[in-house]
C-alpha cells in the first residue's frame, strides 16, 4: 500500500537551519540574498508597468538599482527592502514551502539573474531567533494590501494582515538567548561589510552606508599605474601582503572577472590555495577551493561571478561542467601571464620562479611553453654549477643526468673532473621536465647516467704498472669478494679521493632481489632465485684511484714481505695478505660512506673490522709476543 512520508517539520528546519551551515554568522547573508533577488524581481519588471518601479526611480546606482536598509534598534533586527514584494498567495506558496526553489520561476524572472537557488536562506535566521516576522507588499497586487507572516523554530507558521505603506518586505528578528551578541549593531555592520559591500543596491545599516563604488576591479583609473597602486592597496587591506604583481581575470561563459594577486613569498605546494569569490557580487565565502587548478598555488584570487553555481549551504562552489571550464580558462590566463612575462620581463621572471618554481616546473610537466620558460629561465643544479637547461646542453653536448640527489652529490665532482656534466634531476618534477626536453627539441641529447659508465671516462695503467699490481689485485679482490664487489684500479679526477664505489642499475636490481630473497618464505624464495638467475650478472665496482697518494701507497705492499712498523719502530706485525685486506676493506668502507649508499650488516661488520685492525696494526707493540 502507497503512503506519504511523515515529516517533521520542527526537525526539517532544526537539521537546515543548525546543520547545513558552518556558521550562524551568515543569517545575515541570507537575509540581504532575499532582499536583493526582490530588488532584481522588481528591476526586471517594465518600468512604469505592473511591479515595476516608476519611471522617475533613480536606478543608477547599479544594475537594479533599489535600497536595502538594516536597522538595529529596540534589540531587534530589522531588514527593509524597496523589492517586489509578495502577494498572500506568494506567501503561502514561497515562504512556507521548505525546499521549493520556485520563487524564480513563480515570479516570472529570470533564473539566473537570482542569488537564491534552494527556498530555504531564510530558515538560517532560525541560527538565531526563534521568530521569524515577514512583512511584505506586493508591487504587483492590484489590492495594494500588506501581508504579514510570523514563523516559528517548531515548524509553525500563521498568515495575518500586515501594515507597509509601500511595496517591499521587512524582516524583524528578536534574537534568542545566547544570540544578542550575533545581532548586535557592530557585529551587524561588520558582517554587512564582509557580505554586501560591492552589492549593486543601496545597502546601509543604521543609516551609515556599506555599498561603495562597486567591485575595485571594474573602476575605471586614469592610467595604468594609478589602477595597479589601487589593487596593491586593495590587496593589502585584503590580504595583508603587498602582490608581486597582479593579473586580470575574466571568463565571459561564467560571467566572471576579478583580479589574482601573485604571492611575495614561496608557499608549499601541498597547501591548498583559498579564495575569496562573489556570485553576483554576494560574498560567498572567504576560503573557496577548487576555483584554479591544484598547480596555481602561487596566487591568491578575488572573483565575482554571475553564472556559477553555490552549494545549498552557500559557502562553496558546486562541482559541474562549467566550474571545470573556468578553472581551465583561469589556469590558462595564468599561464600566458607568465609567457608575457618571459617575453617582456626577462628579470622579473628570473624573481617569480625563484619564489614559485614548483608551481612553474608543475605546468611545465604537461605545457610546452611552460617547458620553454624552464628550459630557458630557470636555473638547475649542475656539475658546473646552476645554469638552466638551455646553457647546459650548449656546453655539455654529452650531457647526463641523475634521477637522484643523494647520486647527484656523490658523483657530481667525479663526473665533472671527467668532462662530463651532470644534471641533478632527484628534485619535485625535475626528472620528467629533462625527459620532457625532446617534445621542444628534438636534438636534446641529455641520458640518464649509469654510475658504471664512468669507468670508460677513467684513465688505465700503463702495462707495466698494471702486471706488477696484479698481485696485490688479487689480493684485493679476495678481500671483498664475499661482499659482491669488484676491484678496479684506475687513474682519475680528483686525486683527492682515494676510492670510488660504482654500481649500475642492473646491480641495484640485483642486489634488491638479494635483499627480498633474504627476507622471503621458502615459496617466495624460489621465484626470486629464479628471477635473480635470469638477471644478467653486473656486480658493483670499487674503483681504486691510482692518483691519490694513500691508494698508491696501499698497493706499494707486496704481499709476504714484513710491514713497516708503526712509529718507526722495526719489529713483527700482521701479515701483509691481512693488511692488505684490511686497508682495501677500509677504502671500501670509506667508499660507501663518501658515497651515502646504504650499509648492509655485511657491510657494517666489514667497516668495523677494518678499523679495528688498521687500529691495532697502528699501535702494534714490537716487544710483544707475537
Amino acid at each position: 500500500m502507497e503512503q506519504a512520508f511523515q515529516v517533521d517539520l520542527r526537525g526539517v528546519v532544526d537539521l537546515l537551519s543548525r546543520h547545513l551551515y558552518s556558521s550562524p554568522r551568515v543569517y545575515l547573508r541570507e537575509l540581504l540574498q532575499n532582499a536583493v533577488d526582490a530588488i532584481t524581481a522588481r528591476g526586471e519588471a517594465a518600468p512604469g508597468g505592473v511591479g515595476g518601479r516608476p519611471p522617475t526611480s533613480d536606478t543608477a546606482r547599479g544594475e537594479a538599482g533599489g535600497t536595502v536598509a538594516v536597522e538595529t534598534r529596540d534589540g531587534l533586527l530589522r531588514v527593509h527592502d524597496d523589492g517586489i514584494g509578495l502577494t498572500e498567495d506568494e506567501v503561502h506558496r514561497l515562504l512556507a514551502t521548505i525546499g521549493r526553489s520556485s520563487k524564480r520561476d513563480e515570479l516570472g524572472f529570470a533564473r539566473h539573474d537570482f542569488l537564491g537557488q534552494f527556498g530555504i536562506g531564510l530558515l538560517s535566521a532560525f541560527l538565531v531567533a526563534d521568530e521569524i516576522e515577514v512583512v511584505t507588499r506586493s508591487a504587483r497586487s492590484t489590492t495594494g494590501t500588506a501581508v504579514k507572516w510570523t514563523g516559528f523554530a517548531d515548524g509553525r507558521y500563521q498568515v495575518e494582515p500586515g501594515e507597509r505603506d509601500e511595496p517591499g518586505t521587512t524582516v524583524t528578528l528578536r534574537p534568542r538567548p545566547g544570540s544578542a551578541d550575533l545581532l548586535a549593531p557592530a557585529t551587524v555592520a561588520e558582517l554587512a561589510r564582509a557580505y554586501g559591500s560591492l552589492l549593486p543596491v543601496e545597502l546601509t545599516v543604521d543609516g551609515a552606508a556599506i555599498t561603495g563604488d562597486g567591485p575595485p576591479w571594474q573602476a575605471a583609473y586614469p592610467d595604468p599605474a594609478r589602477r595597479r597602486r589601487a589593487l596593491d592597496a586593495y590587496c593589502r587591506d585584503l590580504y595583508g601582503f603587498e602582490p608581486f604583481d597582479v593579473i586580470e581575470l575574466n571568463v565571459p561563459e561564467a560571467g566572471l572577472t576579478g583580479v589574482a594577486f601573485v604571492l611575495p613569498q614561496p608557499v608549499t605546494p601541498s597547501a591548498r590555495a583559498a579564495h575569496r569569490v562573489y556570485l553576483k557580487r554576494m560574498l560567498l565565502a572567504e576560503n573557496v577551493e577548487g576555483l584554479l587548478p591544484e598547480w596555481a598555488f602561487f596566487v591568491r584570487c578575488v572573483v565575482d561571478a554571475g553564472e556559477l553555481r553555490p552549494t545549498a549551504s552557500r559557502e562553496a562552489l558546486y562541482e559541474d561542467e562549467l566550474l571545470e571550464a573556468t578553472r581551465d580558462a583561469l589556469g590558462e590566463q595564468l599561464r600566458q601571464w607568465l609567457v608575457r612575462l618571459s617575453e617582456t620581463d626577462p628579470a622579473r621572471l628570473r624573481g617569480f620562479l625563484r619564489l614559485h618554481q614548483l608551481g612553474v616546473k608543475a605546468m611545465a610537466v604537461h605545457d610546452d611553453d611552460m617547458l620553454r620558460i624552464v628550459d630557458r629561465w630557470l636555473e638547475f643544479e649542475t656539475s658546473a654549477g646552476p645554469m638552466t637547461l638551455a646553457e647546459f646542453r650548449k656546453r655539455h653536448a654529452g650531457g647526463r643526468y641523475t634521477t637522484n640527489v643523494e647520486e647527484f652529490r656523490r658523483l657530481s665532482a667525479v663526473s665533472a673532473a671527467q668532462g662530463v656534466g651532470l644534471v641533478n634531476g632527484g628534485y619535485v618534477h625535475d626528472t620528467e621536465i629533462i625527459e620532457r626536453l625532446p617534445d621542444i627539441d628534438p636534438d636534446v641529447a641529455l641520458r640518464r647516467l649509469d654510475p658504471a659508465e664512468l669507468t670508460t671516462h677513467f684513465g688505465v695503467l700503463d702495462p707495466g704498472t698494471e702486471l706488477a699490481l696484479r698481485p696485490f689485485l688479487a689480493a684485493a679482490q679476495r678481500a671483498v669478494d664475499r661482499l659482491g664487489c669488484e676491484v678496479v684500479l684506475r687513474d682519475f679526477d680528483p686525486p683527492s679521493l682515494p676510492a670510488l664505489y660504482l654500481t649500475s642499475r642492473a646491480a641495484r636490481h640485483q642486489a634488491e632481489l638479494e635483499e627480498a630473497r633474504e627476507l622471503a618464505d621458502d615459496l617466495w624464495n624460489d621465484v626470486l632465485g629464479a628471477m635473480n638467475d635470469a638477471v644478467e650478472r653486473d656486480r658493483p665496482q670499487l674503483v681504486l684511484n691510482h692518483r691519490n697518494p694513500l691508494t698508491r701507497r696501499v698497493t706499494m705492499i707486496k704481499p709476504g714481505a714484513p710491514p713497516p712498523a708503526a712509529s718507526g719502530a722495526a719489529g713483527p706485525g700482521p701479515a701483509e695478505e691481512g693488511l692488505i685486506e684490511l686497508a682495501v676493506q677500509a677504502l671500501y668502507g670509506q667508499a660507501l660512506l663518501l658515497g651515502h649508499h646504504p650499509l648492509r650488516a655485511a657491510d657494517t661488520a666489514v667497516l668495523n673490522r677494518s678499523f679495528l685492525g688498521l687500529l691495532d696494526w697502528a699501535v702494534h707493540d714490537p716487544e710483544a709476543t707475537p
